[in-house]
């Protein structure tokens, strides 16, 4: 996670104050222009992809075609000319190759994780706010060359670090609301980098899960409801205390179970 790894090795060894933004891309995967991937990946070939395989890309993407039906009445057949299937192997990969250039030019920190893309840089100057400012704006020109657009109501601002400055940024002609706690490739992680709200949320899941287990499902064997508990309710509170150090958020993922496994009582009145 990158919030969770870079961010702090540069609070706490340098004592900086950091703004990361969060940024969205709208309808990514299905914007991506065909044109514009082949002509990169033109370019990378004398160095990452060899000839044959952008014209096997070239062919795959060329040969897509769509067309509408409505009460058995069928459109004429129309190129497809923009998008990669978000769900395929290839999809994914053509992303990766068609953003590649997005931190060119940069001054602050990217992570890129897909269509997840993230913008940091330290803020304890008013240059260096100016400097991540300098960045958005060479990100939207960016993505007017490339035919995309940032869903601007999902871009959000984390103020990271003690006695951070606050600044206000602008992506475009819009400016950037502040949030108090976003999600890093799913975990939830607020503006001091504590997890617990990831913990609590994972907690409630599990309890519901618990109780959906017990007002559904009639028996009350062991066989029947230790199965359930460890197969479907456990796992959610093991993946959200992965690599959190957070005692409050491991105290409360710790008690609902206990709670599920008081009610969940065998055919002999026993606990399970």
């Amino acid at each position: 996670m990158w919030l969770g790894k870079v961010i702090p090795l540069i609070l706490f060894t340098q004592k900086r104050q950091i703004d990361v933004i969060f940024l969205d891309f709208s309808k990514a995967f299905d914007t991506v222009s065909h044109s514009i991937l082949l002509d990169k990946m033109d370019k990378m070939s004398s160095i990452q992809f060899d000839k044959n395989i952008v014209r096997w890309v070239s062919s795959w993407l060329t040969a897509q075609a769509q067309r509408v039906m409505v009460n058995r009445v069928t459109s004429g057949w129309w190129p497809v000319t923009s998008g990669v299937f978000q769900g395929s192997v290839l999809g994914p990969v053509l992303f990766n190759v068609f953003i590649n250039d997005l931190d060119v030019g940069l001054e602050g920190v990217v992570s890129k994780f897909a269509a997840d893309t993230k913008l940091g840089g330290a803020v304890d100057s008013v240059e260096g706010g100016e400097a991540l400012q300098g960045d958005l704006d060479r990100l939207e020109n960016w993505a007017i060359t490339n035919r995309m657009r940032f869903n601007k109501g999902k871009c959000w601002i984390l103020h990271l670090g003690r006695g951070n400055p606050g600044y206000t940024y602008r992506l475009g002609d819009e400016m950037l609301e502040t949030s108090h706690a976003e999600r890093d490739l799913g975990v939830l992680v607020d503006s001091k980098l504590n997890r617990s709200q990831q913990c609590a949320q994972a907690a409630r899941k599990a309890s519901c899960i618990l109780g959906y287990i017990k007002h559904g499902i009639a028996s009350r064997s062991r066989e029947v409801i230790v199965p359930l508990c460890t197969g479907v309710a456990s796992p959610q509170v093991r993946r959200a205390v992965l690599g959190t150090t957070v005692q409050k958020g491991h105290k409360t993922i710790g008690e609902h179970p206990k709670e599920g496994n008081k009610d969940a009582q065998g055919s002999r009145g026993e606990d399970l």
